[in-house]
């Protein structure tokens, strides 16, 4: 099968992802999947995903085969789709990152392999909301009733939009604190609230007092037309180690990284950050959803 969408898996599917993941990140299971050969095709630049996916496949006993956009045939005047076609026959999942929304659809569907959809555009990046679900799970116990703030440019943030339906899909409380126009689009919270249920609130200043879970994105500078305004709006919506002197003591904060200057840097050293254990789960979060959609 292929993952493209968070839509693509219900609330029974991600729990069997989570509880495979859970097992392999405690020890308890190890996939066998020696003799297949995982496809690595990033169209935009990746750390996390990118290396996550990578080495996820070498625990599960597979291979991997890593297109380069600049060294490849792209350079020539290649299609996507001819590439796509192309590194099917190399493979046997492909994971595939471009900027263009609706570019990893456009490659399931054109190739019977499993493709999984690494990250396109602003739209759409399940394996990240699977390892938010997967971390706010393994530190909380639960995710049902949490109340999840989310925080910076939610209009752009392909994270946010995905881990809005997670969690509406689970049953928590989603608070979501955005610079006024860079809120989440009105329609889309409808449609997830029509569909789960969804209980939001929306803030445009900074309030993160009755977190459980304080999820945190950059503001995107860039999408300022004046450079002075954006300055003003990050250095508001920057998270400092004086913020968090009411915050909850058990308060988890979590971040899809790269972090630029949205969290300040002695942030990193507190206990409710985490982060960097965030992004290690990738790996085995990566493990089982390899396992899945080979499995299907």
């Amino acid at each position: 099968m292929d993952l493209i969408s968070i839509r693509d898996l219900d609330r029974k599917n991600v729990e069997a992802i989570l509880d495979s993941a859970d097992a392999i990140a405690d020890g308890k299971k190890r996939p066998d999947l020696k003799g297949r050969t995982l496809a690595t095709l990033f169209f935009e630049a990746s750390t996390r995903t990118k290396l996550s996916f990578q080495s996820a496949a070498l625990h599960n006993g597979m291979g991997y085969v890593d297109l380069l956009p600049e060294t490849s045939s792209l350079k020539k005047g290649e299609s996507f789709a001819d590439t796509i076609k192309t590194v099917e026959g190399y493979a046997d999942v492909l994971v595939v990152r471009h900027p263009k929304e609706g570019s990893a659809r456009l490659a399931a569907d054109m190739i019977e392999k499993p493709v999984i959809n690494g990250g396109d555009g602003a739209n759409q990046h399940p394996t990240q909301t699977l390892i938010d679900l997967f971390s706010i799970r393994r530190y909380k116990k639960r995710i049902k009733g949490l109340n999840i703030t989310l925080l910076g440019d939610l209009k752009h943030a392909r994270t946010m939009r995905s881990l809005v339906y997670g969690l509406a899909m689970f049953g928590s409380e989603v608070t979501l604190v955005s610079p006024p126009g860079l809120e989440m689009e009105p329609n889309y919270l409808e449609e997830v609230r029509q569909k789960f249920g969804l209980k939001v609130s929306i803030k445009n200043e900074p309030d993160y007092s009755d977190a459980d879970v304080l999820y945190v994105c950059r503001i995107q500078q860039e999408r300022f037309a004046d450079p002075y305004e954006a300055k003003r709006v990050m250095e508001k919506f920057m998270i400092r180690k004086d913020d968090l002197k009411n915050a909850k003591e058990d308060l988890v904060i979590l971040h899809p990284l790269p972090k630029v200057n949205e969290i300040e840097v002695s942030i990193d050293s507190m206990k409710q950050a985490k982060y960097f254990e965030q992004a290690h789960f990738g790996v085995p979060l990566r493990q089982a959803v390899i396992e899945y959609v080979l499995s299907r």
